[in-house]
């Protein structure tokens, strides 16, 4: 009896390691007009448009850069000739083709369909990748682009004579073709019941009943020989007579019936096409009432593919993702961390169609062979999981008394965060209003700063250039998902050799990517401790870099610290030299502590010595972080990062390299291109503040939220003093300290933290320790770790057998070893503990020290005022009370509101009100600062720096003019620059003399109008330092050679001779704040606006100060941006309270609405049928169509701040 019950398992065993059923028409790859298919046009002979490829795909030995699908069951390389010329012959064909079933077709009539397309899809490329790997275990290949092609129920040619009628007979079939810089590889795909012909008959066949079998494989087609000859080429077939067609859905070569994989190229030495080695055949069913329930059929959903998951088997530690390189193998993943399998497998030899189908073995990636573990399950051998509270008889057992709680641990978590037991453990989680992994928590939507050094050394070519310690600062707009990277003091000769190695700054972009619905940005899985090791690898040169990215945590201002280390060889790219890195979608796969990637990238470099050069790089990540296993699992598997825009750029005068990233996270495959569709929120064209949320509504609707620990209406936000308003968590003997969106508290000299890691003590309390507890359960000679007070450690040592009561050990341990105080702190050690003390020039516990904070002569006015006001409301000032906002310099914020208010108005210096700016508009009045932000020393030379010749757009930024190439009408961002440096300024107002080539400008910070000549190294020229108080709009009449500006303060409209000489005032009443100002030259006219908030206005005179009269005075609000149409002869405008672009005529008529859904743009000039303005809210420049009213461009400069005047310098006058 056992012995008949030994023999049915292993008749059970046999049968689920070897039934396997053919790939069913939903399994095929996803395909369809739904997908972005082209459908060829129904006929008997005919060839798609060409499919133009991003990059070459190597066919055998040789590239091509097109194909064409037919309908004859064939993908060619080459236009194809007429059918009769191939379609009865026999292999090798005259030209390239590869051919999943090929025979005389004929989709006439609505006889089936033929789908093709092109796609970079990653759900779609990683289950080729797995396909490949599966098939060529060693294979390194890591597919951009794939071609699928499909033919759905289609039918043979048939004579419209025949008697027989017309036959019923339909094929399914599928060929997809994949490839990467290197190598392509084939699968071809026949559906079970796909095939009912077999073969077709020739139109020439003079009334002889004969069918010619269908051709399925490869040929090379003709090649050169010699100079004026040409032979036949390499040719691969897989069928050879009917019976093997028939095989075709039977049989496979990659573990599944009807999957058929071949290596069809290299760049490298390639002779002959490869078919993948592992077996796959039908089998028959096991006797009914044998069935079991484990299956090797292969999945393919629809929608997303996945490997199948190991149940039982114990990963081995080379296992890693399908997509990746299984050879890559970072030290940064720890041992017994779940990872993807790319164990190899006993291969059976490949099956041949042409021969009786052959038992298949249980093709690598069955549940039998393995290749993911669930999250969640923890590695353990064995069939039965240890509960949550019992690890094991022979491990620590838990119980309340000696499990790790919050009652204990409970300092481990941010002050933001709270602290929740499970069974096994405590878990961290963050507060509503902070994000983050609970160890470490940030504000909602508030930007986010991360400091930290670059070292290591890299070769450039055979040049070795060591990089000691230098500055690397990030700053990210979490709530575009925008991320600008810095590195300062880096070598010429390294600096540019370094702009394509983007990944430096790609990890700020994940960790604060922008979240669609179903994304999560990497800061909530890491938090701010991790360690990322990425190798990048240069193609064609196979030059490696080693990038190992360290954070460590949060600093006392609340920013995260990285440290960077490059090691390796990178490519020489030539000074002066621009890279230009193609937007990309890369695939994370998320398991226990660890997160993966792999990827190819491509970029272009454009020399003044090689042209343009188009190269390649792979980059391959592991990012490992402290993950907490005691609660529920809720974070992703997959998603999917979408870097929709890169920009590089070294800047030799500083020496500086910077990286500038947009990045979006979502789940695989998630489409955000539909315009129509995306909500502004996720589109990134909302108006909200940089320190808001953006919370998307029902379709076109969204609402701005300030960030936590921000107030305002959500377009303007202001940080809030949770010290100085009393609204900190801080306790007794604490000092609060105030950090953008956040607060923390410091205990005070004499006291440290107690066990809840927020009081402050006087005297530590007792530990475990010191009151030894008998109802601790253990092993003998166990030792474990109780928490004392100021985060130190003391060991507790157990004596006996298990249950016995537990004493101390009293050892003294050193613990200054292991670093616990604060970098700017000295630790010492004593006789069972140890001190912090900060550094002279610091102040703080030892555990966190902080620079000691001097005193701002007369800088603190508006931090002053503050601080009455609060003791004047009795310490709680409520929503309604005025509080003077005031920037981290102690300087006055340009704008000031009343509480939550939309009362707003503008503020000089001083503090003292702009009269004429108060606002009860939910639009904030347009305040510019009137103090520069402080320099950073050493500053570079304030000389010109233009860019290539051509026509530019000329931007002020405050601090510097940058310059934007315009190709036609299209901003060209990659070849943006920065014209002129000029710290301590605040440039507004700017303007262009086209027949001298200067650029002049005001300068609000230094009161001044100066100008440059558009020339390498030219020095600014000031013109004007004498009587200017807020000199903003300026205009610049070429015909007169004069120029006009406005004095916002003074309120007055004054002119000047370019030379500065002849400066008269024009206008100085009925004026209130003057803004914008134009002049045109043709007919000597002014234009200009008053955004006077009681009675804004625009006016015009003729440039002597006669014929004032006002043009615009109905429907308008703020109008910032004024500029001239010289083609209709219309004055335009762009006004920041109404939110639309208008022109009207010179004499008062024709107005007319351009647009009506505007941002909040600031300055604005006419080109070429085209309206460029710089917007508040994108903190960028924007293109806009005169003729459709469609927005066609934008460019956001890496450096984020207010964007104000711009103009366009032209080669010559228009």
């Amino acid at each position: 009896m056992a012995r008949g019950i030994l023999t049915i398992f292993l008749l059970q065993l046999s049968w689920t390691v070897h039934l396997v059923t053919a790939i069913q028409r939903k399994d095929i790859f996803p395909y369809g007009t739904p997908n972005g298919d082209f459908i060829l046009q129904n006929g008997d002979d005919e060839t798609s448009k060409v499919l133009a490829l991003k990059r070459p795909l190597y066919f055998y030995e040789a590239q091509f850069n097109e194909l064409y699908v037919a309908t004859n069951g064939i993908i060619s390389a080459q236009d194809l000739p007429m059918e009769k010329q191939y379609v009865d012959d026999g292999f090798p064909t005259d030209f390239p083709v590869i051919a999943p079933f090929l025979s005389d077709i004929d989709t006439s009539k609505g006889k089936g369909a033929i789908y093709y397309r092109v796609t970079e899809s990653p759900t779609l490329l990683n289950r080729v990748a797995h396909e490949v790997h599966r098939g060529f275990p060693d294979a390194r290949f890591t597919p951009t682009h794939a071609i699928i092609a499909t033919w759905e129920n289609v039918a043979a040619y048939e004579e419209i004579a025949r008697d027989a009628g017309q036959s019923d007979r339909l094929n399914t079939f599928q060929a997809v073709v994949a490839y990467d810089e290197n190598n392509s590889y084939a699968i071809f795909l026949y559906p079970e019941d796909g095939l009912q012909f077999f073969g077709t008959r020739p139109k020439e066949s003079y009334n002889v009943e004969i069918e010619l079998p269908a051709r399925v494989g490869f040929s090379r087609g003709e090649v050169a020989f010699l100079i004026f000859s040409r032979v036949e080429g390499p040719y691969y077939s897989v069928t050879n007579n009917e019976q093997s067609l028939k095989n075709l859905y039977q049989v496979g070569n990659t573990g599944v019936p009807g999957v058929w994989l071949f290596h069809i190229g290299s760049r490298y030495s390639f002779q002959n096409v490869v078919p993948a080695s592992t077996g796959g055949a039908l089998a028959t069913p096991p006797p009914r009432g044998l069935e079991t329930y484990e299956s090797t059929t292969a999945e393919y959903p629809e929608a997303e593919y996945t490997a199948p998951f190991e149940e039982e088997e114990e990963l081995e530690e080379g296992d890693y993702s399908p997509i990746t390189d299984p050879d890559f193998h970072s030290p940064a993943i720890p041992d017994g961390v779940p990872r993807p399998s790319a164990r190899s497998q006993e291969q059976a030899p490949p099956p041949s169609p042409g021969g009786s189908p052959t038992p298949g073995r249980s093709p690598p990636g069955s549940p039998q062979a393995g290749a993911y573990r669930p999250r969640g399950v923890p590695l353990h051998q064995g069939g039965e999981q240890p509960s949550s509270g019992e690890q094991s008889t022979t491990v620590i057992r838990y119980s309340t008394e000696t499990k790790r709680t919050c009652a204990v641990f409970q300092q481990q978590c941010s002050q933001n965060a709270y602290c929740t037991d499970y069974p096994a453990g405590f878990c961290c989680h963050c507060r509503t209003g902070f994000y983050g992994n609970g160890w470490q928590c940030l504000p909602d939507g508030a930007p986010h700063r991360v400091n930290g050094k670059v070292s290591g050394t890299v070769i450039v070519g055979s040049t070795p250039v060591y990089l000691n310690s230098v500055d690397l600062h990030a700053y990210i707009v979490v709530s575009d998902g925008r991320a600008y990277t810095a590195i300062s003091e880096v070598p010429e000769n390294v600096g540019w050799a370094l702009m394509p190695v983007a990944p430096i700054g790609e990890i700020f972009g994940w960790l604060f990517a922008m979240e669609l619905p179903s994304g999560q940005a990497g800061f909530k899985i890491t938090g701010a401790e991790f360690t990322r090791h990425a190798e990048v690898t240069f193609y064609p040169g196979n030059q490696k870099l080693t990038i190992v990215q360290t954070a460590q945590g949060l600093n006392s201002d609340n920013y995260m610290t990285v440290d960077t280390r490059l090691h390796g060889n990178v490519p020489f790219i030539a000074a002066g030299s621009t890279v230009q890195v193609e937007p990309y979608k890369d695939t994370y796969q998320y398991y226990p502590s660890v997160v993966t990637s792999a990827s190819v990238r491509e970029f272009t470099v454009v020399s003044a010595e090689r042209g343009s050069e188009t190269f390649t790089f792979q980059l391959r990540q592991n990012i490992t972080y402290r993950d907490c296993h005691h609660g529920p699992r809720t974070g992703p598997e997959t998603l999917q990062l979408t870097t929709e825009r890169v920009f590089v750029m070294y800047v030799r005068d500083e020496n500086i390299l910077r990286y500038a990233i947009t990045n979006k996270i979502s789940s695989v495959g998630e489409e955000t291109s539909e315009p129509v569709l995306v909500n502004p929120c996720y589109a990134g064209t909302h108006d909200c503040d940089t320190t808001a949320q953006c919370l998307p509504g029902e379709g076109q609707q969204y609402l701005c939220q300030c960030a936590t620990g921000y107030r305002g209406d959500g377009r303007n936000c202001y940080d809030v003093d949770e010290c100085v308003e009393g609204l900190s968590q801080c306790g007794p003997h604490t000092q609060c300290v105030n950090l953008p969106g956040t607060h923390s508290c410091h205990c005070q000299a004499g006291y440290e933290f107690g066990f809840d890691g927020r009081t402050c003590l006087g005297e530590p309390p007792k530990t475990p320790c010191d009151q030894p507890n008998p109802h601790l359960l253990f092993n003998s000679f166990l030792p474990f770790i109780v928490p004392d007070v100021g985060r130190r450690s003391r060991i507790c040592c157990t004596f006996g057998q298990m249950f016995y009561t537990i004493a101390c050990c009293a050892l003294d341990i050193d613990e200054c070893r292991s670093q616990p105080c604060h970098p700017q702190a000295t630790c010492t050690n004593t006789l069972g503990s140890f001190q912090c003390q900060c550094q002279p020039t610091f102040q703080g516990d030892g555990f966190q020290c902080f620079p000691k904070k001097t005193d701002r002569p007369k800088t603190q006015l508006c931090e002053r005022w503050r601080a009455s006001l609060v003791d004047h409301y009795g310490g709680k000032p409520e929503p309604q009370h005025y509080l003077p906002q005031c920037d981290r310099e102690g300087q006055f914020n340009p704008v000031q509101c009343y509480g939550d208010s939309s009362y707003c108005w503008c503020v000089d210096r001083d503090g003292r009100e702009v009269a004429g700016t108060r606002s009860h508009d939910v639009v904030k009045p347009a305040c510019i600062p009137t103090v520069a932000p402080p320099t950073m020393h050493p500053l570079p030379r304030p000389d010109m720096t233009p860019p290539p010749s051509g026509t530019f757009l000329l931007y002020a930024q405050g601090q510097q003019i940058g310059a934007l190439p315009l190709k036609g009408t299209h901003m060209d961002l990659e070849r943006s620059s920065t014209l002129l440096a000029l710290h301590g300024s605040i440039v507004v107002g700017i303007d262009y003399d086209c027949r001298e080539g200067k650029v002049y400008w005001t300068d609000l910070a230094g009161r001044t109008i100066n100008r440059a000549k558009m020339e390498p190294g030219a020095e600014p020229e000031t013109l004007i330092n004498t009587g200017l108080t807020s000199p903003e709009g300026l205009a610049v009449d070429v015909q007169r050679r004069a120029m006009f500006w406005v004095d916002s303060t003074p309120d007055k409209i004054e002119r000047a001779n370019l030379d500065g000489s002849g400066r008269k005032t024009i206008f100085d009443t009925d004026l209130v704040n003057p803004r914008a100002i134009i002049v045109d030259s043709s007919t000597g006219t002014l234009y200009w606006t008053d955004w006077n908030r009681e009675a804004p206005k625009i006016e015009s005179s003729s440039v002597d100060g006669h014929n004032r009269k006002v043009l615009v005075k109905d429907g308008i609000g703020l109008p910032n941006a004024l500029t001239f149409d010289t083609v209709m002869r219309h004055v335009c405008w762009a006004d920041a309270g109404t939110k639309r672009l208008e022109c009207i005529a010179s004499d008062g008529t024709g107005r007319r609405v351009i647009h009506s859904n505007l941002n909040y743009p600031f300055s604005m000039v006419f080109y070429s049928n085209h309206f460029y303005f710089t917007d508040w809210r994108r903190d960028g420049v924007i293109a806009l169509n005169r003729d459709n009213s469609q927005f066609t461009d934008e460019y956001i400069p890496d450096q984020r701040s207010h964007l104000y005047g711009v103009t366009v310098a032209t080669t010559h006058c228009l």
